[in-house]
């Protein structure tokens, strides 16, 4: 074969090449955190972060003394039980979002005005302080015609007053997106607010909450064409449980993360978002841990099998939406690192080293092995010094190896 045969070839296929690399970048080199919680814009204080945690480690207490009471196996449930609570102390929220939307619901603009004020402001004292969680947030209302202008305005306002402070970790949630039109709009809000108050690039979230935004009118989904037109500030996408099995048509009592029709959502979703470095998230579960022992540690249960399900899926992130919560989506998600290093890291060392581990890996399974590893670093369920003793490979050799971008 000659080089014009070559030359030919790179002619031909040079459109797809730039494509290729522009539309799917791969992994941002970011961490991913395991949850979004929500609050209510108006129950949002300079104390609520302190709150849910004092809230976390009392329900804990209370109904998780002891270590049997949680159902973990004997293998791993004390270092998971003290790695939970030493993480409610250390880190209880990883994101945040103040909710301007159905956690909020419809008020006089006035009172939305002075909401937003106010909780923006609690948000900069918590900034300044360093005691923020490392994401944070709001979800504001669509952008479809009956809440355009409150959403648009109540953003204005609330990144107005964090104007200075803001961090890499600031993200916006826009709420029931029905149309690529709407993310294209949304690219334009943001510029214009980052031009008004002198603001780095703004990011934001699509919640897939609606029908529209896994299938079109044309027959086809959407979502590909709405990460393209955020135009490289699409950073998630957010499931909406409730919203969208309800406009399917699904009675409340079997709405769900494990429903079908949330199965299938979540599969487009990934499939969309695959090789994009947009993060997927689920959604929630409304069966809170309250009232009597029993009924506590029967939500506790149904979280944990919830958190576990969707990890066992690749979906590495979730909303919590109550403190008693908190407990359950950190346990759940540690018992999963913890069951899987002694496997993944024996595999990674074979792969690494050219030894035997009884699996033929191939390169991507060593990325997804090495990914696996980093997101259980960066959440605390492991830690560097036993990742050191059994693979053998630091942090960056580790991020090379699940194809992610180093960074300063």
């Amino acid at each position: 074969m000659d080089e014009q045969l070559f030359a030919e070839l790179d002619r031909r296929l040079a459109d797809a090449d730039a494509a290729l690399t522009t539309l799917y970048p791969g992994d941002r080199g970011v961490r991913q955190p395991i949850h979004t919680v929500y609050v209510p814009a108006d129950r949002f204080t300079a104390g609520t972060v302190g709150d849910w945690a004092e809230q976390a480690r009392s329900v804990l207490r209370e109904h998780g003394g002891a270590v049997a009471d949680l159902g973990l196996p004997a293998e791993h449930a004390a270092e998971v039980y003290d790695r939970v609570r030493a993480k409610l102390g250390r880190e209880p929220i990883e994101d945040l979002r103040i909710d301007f939307e159905d956690g909020y619901g419809v008020r006089p603009d006035e009172q939305e005005d002075a909401a937003a004020v106010d909780a923006a402001r609690a948000l900069a004292d918590l900034l300044k302080a360093g005691t923020a969680p490392p994401y944070y947030g709001l979800r504001i209302k669509s952008l479809e015609a009956v809440s355009r202008r409150r959403g648009v305005r109540t953003l204005d306002l609330f990144v107005g007053e964090l104007a200075g402070v803001l961090t890499d970790g600031f993200v916006i949630t826009l709420a029931k997106v029905t149309s690529v039109e709407q993310i294209s709009a949304m690219v334009v809000v943001l510029q214009a607010i980052e031009e008004a108050h002198g603001t780095g690039p703004l990011k934001f979230e699509i919640q897939v909450e609606t029908p529209q935004a896994i299938l079109g009118a044309d027959g086809r989904t959407p979502l590909p064409a709405m990460i393209r037109a955020g135009a490289g500030r699409v950073t998630g996408l957010h499931y909406g449980t409730y919203d969208y099995s309800a406009s399917l048509g699904v009675a409340a009592a079997y709405q769900s993360m494990e429903h079908p029709v949330a199965d299938h959502a979540k599969d487009v979703m990934q499939l969309a978002a695959a090789g994009t470095g947009v993060f997927v998230c689920d959604g929630s579960t409304n069966v809170l841990p309250i009232g009597s022992r029993e009924q506590v540690h029967a939500a506790w249960r149904l979280h944990q099998r919830l958190v576990r399900r969707s990890l066992e899926r690749g979906i590495y992130q979730g909303w919590d939406m109550h403190p008693a919560q908190l407990p359950s989506r950190y346990l759940a998600t540690y018992l999963f690192y913890r069951e899987g290093l002694p496997t993944a890291a024996t595999r990674l060392r074979a792969y690494v080293e050219g030894g035997n581990s009884g699996y033929l890996d191939e390169p991507a399974t060593a990325a997804a092995l090495a990914g696996f590893v980093l997101r259980g670093l960066e959440c605390g369920a492991l830690d560097s010094t036993e990742l050191d003793q059994l693979i053998g490979v630091d942090t960056p050799g580790l991020a090379k190896l699940a194809r992610r971008p180093l960074r300063s």
